[in-house]
């Protein structure tokens, strides 16, 4: 694969999650839009972001074809972990915004630079410890 087709896959892939991210927050959101709620959004959506980034970079951005139970659960520990360092910029990022703006529309985009930024992280973190080691 290309330099430029992997930057455009993986740019899409983060698009896709940071989306359905994104998404599940608005869901939750407009349940709950107490401090409660707000911590709630961020879980879900964040899990949800996460689920689907593990899926598409693992078969498109590593070509990893590992199967079985164990060792997606073993690959997935591994990717979450990567993770949370990357999530902390994320959710600094975003409530951040969120605490200065108090508006949707600024905490999306303190939402979006900080999964700009953590996805850059995250892609080399997982490259060199969750999809290296075969």
């Amino acid at each position: 694969m290309t330099g430029a087709t992997l930057v455009a896959r993986y740019t899409l892939f983060a698009i896709v999650a940071s989306a359905a991210n994104l998404g599940v927050q608005r869901v939750v959101l407009e349940i709950d839009r107490s401090e409660v709620g707000f911590l709630l959004a961020l879980c879900t959506g964040t899990l949800t972001g996460l689920s689907v980034k593990y899926m598409l970079d693992k078969r498109w951005i590593f070509h990893d074809t590992r199967t079985g139970l164990t060792t997606h659960g073993r690959l997935f520990a591994l990717y979450t972990l990567m993770g949370i360092f990357t999530t902390l910029i994320f959710w600094g990022t975003e409530t951040a915004f969120w605490l200065v703006a108090r508006t949707d529309a600024m905490r999306e985009v303190g939402a979006i630079l900080g999964l700009a930024v953590g996805y850059f992280l995250k892609y080399r973190l997982d490259l060199k410890y969750v999809f290296g080691d075969r």
